[in-house]
């Protein structure tokens, strides 16, 4: 595709990363018309997805920023974050002064605010803008992006950020998307946590479980989880579109910022346990729906 105009936005784009959610992500990107280089651990990775969107494959986060007047990383955690951008051929120094570094990856709100200091010295900005929705509406561009920045920060990012999903919300300064983020995950691993631990009993006790889910799904009991991981919680199809180790690892990031600002969280310390029980059990790998292994 040629170049497109992004409203005095970022043109030349580096992706880090091509995991779950970052593959969709950057292919979308691509097709707005951003021109874009890629790269991720994974060398064959990288050329096969620079064959099939017309990018550029790099072999280092710094080959793949060189030219870039923004970066993209979506990878696991905080020290994969500051790897890719500030590590030993790391993205930062082959970026002029005022590039933009944008974070979609989950990262602990602290972390973020570190990363970001580090950056600025360096003359550049962090965005924190990590996303909800899984692979499917990272595949058709309909993830709600929540966003930490100043304003004129998030008006520069924000046409790559509408690349990628349906609802961008500026939530507040630097570190406020990565704190929105992980409270919002951890409500999720309660509320799955919660559906799986009902599933059990009602097939233990012998309930009809599509009866149950049409009555269940259509008063105050209804929700999003239910709709989206009751049937693979039944069927014990946990193919991984968000692992359950990513899931427990949010959750934890929760309860430690909670810490910080003096609030127990009971029920996420409740949660905290059972992802970490499934995850001991062999199952950190496969989707968080897996959950259900170790309830009831």
């Amino acid at each position: 595709m040629e170049n497109a105009d992004h409203g005095g936005g970022p043109s030349r784009v580096a992706f880090l990363g091509l995991g779950i959610m970052g593959w969709p992500m950057a292919a979308n990107l691509a097709r707005a018309g951003f021109e874009l280089s890629a790269w991720t651990r994974t060398g064959e990775k990288a050329e096969r997805f620079a064959a099939e969107h017309g990018a550029r494959a790099a072999a280092t986060p710094a080959e793949a920023a060189e030219g870039a007047d923004a970066v993209v990383s979506m990878v696991v955690d905080a020290p994969e974050v500051e790897a890719v951008l500030l590590g030993d051929a790391g993205a930062a120094p082959s970026l002029s002064p005022g590039a933009l570094c944008v974070d979609m990856s989950t990262i602990a709100p602290r972390a973020a605010l570190r990363i970001g200091e580090r950056l600025r010295d360096r003359g550049l900005t962090l965005v924190d803008a990590p996303v909800t929705g899984s692979r499917p509406r990272a595949e058709d561009g309909t993830l709600t992006i929540m966003v930490g920045a100043e304003e004129e920060d998030f008006q520069r990012a924000r046409p790559l950020l509408d690349a990628m999903g349906r609802l961008v919300v500026h939530v507040g300064p630097p570190g406020h998307g990565a704190m929105t983020k992980v409270i919002a995950n951890t409500i999720t691993a309660i509320n799955a946590a919660a559906l799986a631990e009902a599933l059990a009993m009602v097939n233990r006790a012998g309930v009809d479980a599509d009866r149950f889910l049409e009555v269940a799904g259509s008063g105050s009991s209804a929700s999003t989880m239910m709709e989206l991981k009751a049937r693979p919680m039944l069927e014990r199809d946990f193919d991984p579109l968000f692992k359950l180790e990513h899931m427990l690892k949010d959750v934890r990031h929760c309860l430690a910022e909670a810490r910080e600002l003096g609030i127990e969280l009971r029920l996420a310390e409740v949660a905290e346990r059972l992802y970490a029980e499934a995850e001991a059990a062999g199952q950190g790998e496969k989707d968080f729906a897996a959950i259900a292994t170790v309830a009831g």
